[in-house]
């Protein structure tokens, strides 16, 4: 027996990817999905002799598979998954009411990517389901070229260590961020930059992606204008750095359609500015031009932005470069309650819906360069 939780056209609105739960226990099935359901499509079984033919169909992203669905013994169908085409990639996380080490090592020796004793919490749950499509994203840049590969690698590190420093209340030496772009304005100066964008699109820590995606377009837009170092370091550092902010910001409100925000919502995802210079104020040797680019890439040339609702003039140059390639990844990213718009529809909307919040003439400048790219 399987339940889906959205409809196909839901589905191709909501932009989420694919989890499948497989668990005996109908009421922790449910359970599951509902904590899913706001950043994940779910699809359910009761047993996994149920859920092969169907998965093998549409593989999902990653699949939560309890002990209590397997009639066979569950190390067993473990290695059988592996030994699938459809589902040799595929994430496995085993759940089991054991909190035992002998049946975590069992299950990862049989090809599990990670073990959840029961009972956990959702921001458990969540938290290692992300990281395993991240994975498995992750393995696939083995295969890209050297210079694409090592920018992704190094950026990815150093985000990893800032959400770490973060969390423990400590800063980062802007030189160790610096370095770790180091690859990515090589790469984006080779133009090599397009696996770099498609090495990101689909990793499951958003703000990683839109982090690093911001920073490669900010990169190729300054290497258009003709920007030369250390203005173009500072593009990528910039882009980088310009969001960590988020990484405080509680994953219901970041992954909650902003139109559907509450008034306090509201509060809280502004904040993100603010809670970004807080941090980077204390890291040692921060740019001031890197701090007016995380000030004000929400400010808007009609003084609708925040935090502080600058006009026109006061605004940076490199902010306002910065705020362009934002607003464009943004629009043009998956994001779990919408899909993405392609180039020109995002554009489109930055034309016509935002004429008198963005820098116009900057604004044809990047869509030249997207046409000159190919994007």
């Amino acid at each position: 027996m399987l339940q889906q939780h959205l409809s196909a056209e839901e589905t191709a609105a909501s932009g989420k990817v694919l989890v499948a739960v497989i668990d005996a226990s109908a009421s922790h099935r449910r359970q599951v999905a509902q904590a899913l359901t706001p950043i994940y499509r779910t699809i359910t079984f009761d047993n996994a002799d149920a859920a092969i033919a169907p998965l093998r169909e549409a593989p999902p992203r990653a699949m939560l598979v309890d002990r209590s669905a397997l009639r066979l013994d569950a190390y067993q169908f473990i290695k059988m998954l592996r030994r699938q085409r459809s589902f040799a990639e595929v994430p496995v996380i085993f759940t089991d009411n054991a909190d035992e080490g002998s049946v975590q090592s069992a299950a990862r020796e049989c090809g599990a990517d990670a073990y959840l004793a029961k009972p956990y919490r959702r921001s458990s749950l969540i938290r290692v389901i992300s990281r395993q499509i991240s994975k498995s994203v992750e393995r696939k840049w083995e295969t890209l070229p050297s210079l694409p590969r090592n920018a992704l690698v190094s950026t990815l590190d150093v985000f990893t260590r800032i959400s770490d420093v973060m969390e423990k209340g400590e800063p980062i030496a802007y030189a160790t961020v610096l370095t770790a772009c180091g690859p990515l304005v090589e790469a984006v100066g080779m133009r090599e930059y397009k696996d770099i964008l498609k090495g990101v699109r689909d990793h499951d820590n958003y703000s990683y992606a839109h982090s690093v995606g911001t920073a490669t377009l900010l990169l190729l837009f300054g290497y258009t204008i003709g920007l030369k170092e250390p203005d173009l370091s500072l593009l990528a550092t910039g882009g980088l750095l310009h969001d960590v902010g988020k990484l405080s910001i509680p994953p219901e409100v970041l992954d909650k359609p902003p139109a559907s925000f509450t008034a306090e919502e509201h509060k809280v995802m502004q904040s993100h500015v603010p809670l970004t210079l807080q941090y980077l104020e204390r890291c040692p040797d921060i740019p001031k031009k890197l701090l007016a680019i995380a000030a004000e890439h929400h400010e808007r040339l009609d003084g609708s932005g925040y935090p502080l609702g600058l006009k026109g003039g006061a605004l940076n140059e490199l902010a306002r470069m910065a705020s362009i390639v934002d607003v464009f990844c943004e629009l043009s990213e998956k994001r779990t309650y919408r899909p993405p718009l392609d180039a020109e529809q995002a554009l489109r909307v930055m034309t016509v819906d935002m004429a008198a919040k963005l820098d116009q003439k900057m604004l044809g400048l990047f869509r030249e360069m997207l046409l000159d790219a190919g994007n």
